[in-house]
């Protein structure tokens, strides 16, 4: 089945199906009861370093951020296969509460995701 991206603040739908927080922080103003999370696997979200820096300047460090967040998504390599797998079996969607759309790490896991 085709991975979903989506913001946490746009409606649940029951076409989400399962609905994975891909953020390491939990995003502002979003209640846990509301959200209706099934899986947060904070590990293959960017480390807070990596996170930081590229929030500096998110235009200028798109390229060499994709480069270090798919480095540090090969040092968990079960936790990535649980989530492909998971992709197989059912509708999944990756939630994030980034704005921009093109330049995230949501972007980048799911197409690591979708690769194997």
């Amino acid at each position: 089945m085709p991975i979903r991206m989506k913001r946490i603040y746009a409606p649940v739908e029951a076409e989400d199906g399962k609905r994975i927080l891909v953020d390491r922080l939990w995003p502002r103003g979003v209640s846990k009861l509301d959200a209706k999370i099934d899986v947060w696997p904070k590990i293959l979200t960017p480390s807070n370093e990596l996170r930081k820096w590229y929030h500096q300047d998110v235009v200028a460090h798109w390229d060499e951020f994709k480069v270090r967040y798919l480095k540090e998504l090969e040092a968990y390599p079960t936790e990535l296969n649980d989530l492909r797998q998971l992709a197989v079996q059912e509708q999944i969607t990756l939630l994030t509460a980034a704005k921009e759309e093109q330049h995230n790490h949501v972007v980048i896991l799911k197409q690591c995701l979708e690769q194997k």
